[in-house]
């Protein structure tokens, strides 16, 4: 009776097998690098400081009101006049060196990422119609990337800057210039590749429009180097536009990043008051490095064949 029951009973259904997509693939095999993640984890936290700094920072170390004159040049951890404790220590005008750094991390990420985005959307269309369309096409924006690619990037943003001025806007228009062609040469090398698939003839005998192969088919598949590239700009960026600062062809004094923070500094190294250039440039350090970090994993992860 027991054998007949067991036999008409129904058998228990399957166990569904959990389906992983893509993008729970990619979370893994990026945070299969600890490194990495403590990377991600640092640039998310210098992020979120750059964007409420007008809410979190200790000062507004750009409004004259709140400045004490006095104050100048106090060392980290010293008690100002008004009873407000400077824990990294103050410039030369009396502000903040905390709050300064919040600010100018504001600008620094701000026009890296800005520049960024502009000169991957500027390169990576013009890489894209080199491949498509090759012949003089394809030769003329490659001999373009070839001449841009041969001067260092320092010495055209310089000229750039002269000849523009100061200004935000300048520096964001000088670093898209420097910047465009690397997004350029790799979308086109990697869609010299696609536009032999089948896919990309089979949008041409449908006689669809050019700019939909181009945007719609080609380019979503070039996006893996595309973002490695963009991430590591990102970096070069705000390493350039500190450097201009730096150099005095960069942001005005009223909106400073963090390398014009550095160059406010530079003069009081050799007389002791290191902390008025020491702490912006270990923030501008650690930015990079968390940037460059996310970017060497973001390669191996989009590249299989950097995976070992």
């Amino acid at each position: 009776m027991s054998d007949v029951a067991l036999k008409g009973a129904p058998a228990s259904a399957p166990v569904p097998a959990k389906v992983e997509t893509p993008f729970r693939r990619f979370v893994s095999e990026f945070c299969e690098s600890k490194v990495a993640v403590g990377g991600a984890i640092v640039f998310g936290v210098i992020a979120l400081v750059a964007i409420f700094a007008p809410w979190i920072a200790p000062q507004n170390p750009y409004d004259l009101a709140q400045l004490d004159i006095m104050d100048g040049r106090m060392e980290p951890g010293t008690v100002g006049g008004a009873g407000f404790t400077y824990w990294l220590g103050t410039d030369d005008q009396g502000r903040d060196m905390m709050s300064g750094i919040m600010y100018g991390l504001r600008i620094s990420l701000m026009v890296g990422a800005g520049s960024a985005l502009i000169a991957c959307v500027v390169g990576a269309s013009l890489g894209l119609l080199a491949a498509y369309a090759g012949k003089r096409t394809d030769t003329v924006i490659m001999r373009l990337v070839d001449l841009q690619l041969s001067f260092p990037s320092i010495l055209v943003a310089l000229m750039i800057l002269a000849f523009l001025g100061k200004g935000i806007m300048n520096v964001v228009i000088a670093l898209v210039i420097v910047e465009w062609a690397y997004y350029a040469r790799t979308v086109r090398g990697t869609a010299l590749v696609e536009r032999r698939r089948e896919y990309i003839e089979a949008a041409q005998c449908l006689a669809l429009p050019t700019h939909r192969i181009l945007f719609r088919h080609l380019l979503p598949n070039c996006l893996p180097p595309l973002i490695v590239v963009a991430t590591m700009q990102v970096a070069r960026a705000i390493a350039l536009e500190a450097t201009l600062s730096f150099l005095g062809l960069g942001v005005p004094i009223t909106e400073p990043s963090l390398g014009l923070l550095i160059a406010n500094g530079y003069e009081y190294m050799l007389s002791g008051k290191y902390w008025i250039s020491f702490y912006p440039g270990i923030a501008l350090l650690v930015t990079i490095v968390s940037i460059n970090l996310m970017g060497d994993q973001l390669r191996d992860v989009l590249n299989p064949r950097l995976k070992k």
